[in-house]
């Protein structure tokens, strides 16, 4: 479970924070801001994330974190997505 977590989890996670940080990071002077610090980012919030899925003696922790992050990112990017013309034309 922890490799899950480390590998592949770590890498899932990583991708959603990096849709979903534009989202509550501000646009800066340039209005770029928050597209290019998930970018920068991103080596960073992996690393984390895979640190901690190695080192934590918790595994049910390591899970909750996960999860928890993956959860928070995903309900702000879904509705986006889904509100998008191309969505809405899908559906119909």
């Amino acid at each position: 479970m922890r490799v899950l977590l480390a590998g592949p989890g770590a890498i899932v996670v990583t991708l959603a924070l990096l849709a979903g940080m534009p989202l509550w990071l501000p646009g800066g002077a340039a209005g770029i801001d928050n597209l290019a610090f998930p970018l920068v980012l991103a080596p960073l919030i992996w690393a984390l994330l895979f640190f901690h899925a190695c080192l934590d003696r918790s595994i049910a922790r390591v899970a909750f974190v996960a999860a928890a992050l993956l959860l928070i990112h995903a309900g702000m990017v879904a509705p986006r997505l889904l509100s998008s013309p191309v969505a809405a034309k899908a559906v119909r």
